[in-house]
């Protein structure tokens, strides 16, 4: 199912490039557009896990720089029947996780330095085990791709808006692409687009990893818990992110103003831990 959304994802954001470039430059914009594309997509696939990780300054580290958190991903790898993951450490002190990556045998999980602090053994168990899940659930490639496709979206709002005001790029005059408007409406679609995109894949995932996180470890309450001390931490040290990347945290982290504030990509705190203990933590 997820290798579908993925596809999916792929071909919208070909066929949306070259719809864009059809409206803003006609068919030398198409013809561009088609080939921005194909090189967008290649990158999304191959690429999208390492320009997250570079975006957030992540760090690679070794077993003996990062032993407590080696020890659990490896017994807990061992447990899932999975490849041994890199780790990766934020230099924040704002608590919060990610996984990216293709494919298992190419995944990555990252944790920000203020994570290591903050949680038990027992709640940090259950974090890697949750971002573990979106390995094993396969999860993680969409969730990139979904990354790239909405910065992409963006991207193409704000062409389509110089452009316009510009009289395209040889495809037509303004008058014939719409002009000035059309581009402003671009500008002022593409990122609620891009919002929802992830709206639609990321809710749903949270909840399955959570699920699947906590089978793993046989602790529901330790993962509750983590979460419960993430989301009051988070609050007091936001960790700030780009709109397009929000999704792959483990807490929603902040996104300032605009739209971003528009759409949460995360269920719940309150309601993931209902689920996990069936009440509220006391």
């Amino acid at each position: 199912m997820n290798t579908f959304k993925s596809t999916l994802l792929l071909v919208g954001l070909m066929l949306l490039l070259v719809f864009a470039g059809d409206r803003i430059g006609g068919q030398n914009g198409m013809l561009l557009a088609f080939v921005l594309s194909v090189a967008m997509n290649f990158t999304a696939y191959f690429y999208s896990d390492k320009i997250a990780l570079k975006m957030y300054r992540a760090q690679p580290v070794t077993r003996d720089e990062l032993p407590r958190a080696y020890e659990v991903v490896e017994r807990l790898t061992a447990k899932q029947n999975l490849p041994m993951p890199k780790i990766y450490v934020l230099p924040t002190e704002s608590p919060n996780a990610f996984a990216t990556g293709r494919n298992p045998q190419h995944a990555s999980v990252a944790v920000t330095h203020g994570i290591l602090g903050l949680l038990t053994d027992e709640e940090l168990a259950g974090v890697l085990a949750h971002e573990l899940a979106h390995v094993k659930n396969r999860d993680i490639l969409t969730s990139s791709i979904a990354a790239t496709l909405a910065g992409a979206i963006t991207m193409i709002a704000r062409m389509g808006y110089w452009a316009s005001l510009f009289g395209g790029y040889g495809g037509g005059g303004r008058r014939e692409r719409g002009g000035g408007i059309g581009g402003l409406l671009m500008l002022i679609v593409a990122p609620i687009a891009a919002s929802l995109i992830q709206l639609a894949i990321s809710r749903s995932r949270e909840f399955e990893a959570d699920a699947t996180g906590a089978a793993t470890t046989g602790n529901p309450y330790a993962l509750a818990s983590a979460l419960q001390k993430l989301e009051n931490y988070s609050k007091r040290l936001p960790l700030e992110a780009t709109p397009s990347t929000a999704h792959m945290f483990i807490i929603a982290p902040l996104l300032g103003g605009g739209f971003g504030n528009l759409f949460s990509t995360h269920p719940p705190t309150k309601e993931r831990i209902h689920r996990l203990i069936g009440r509220d933590l006391v």
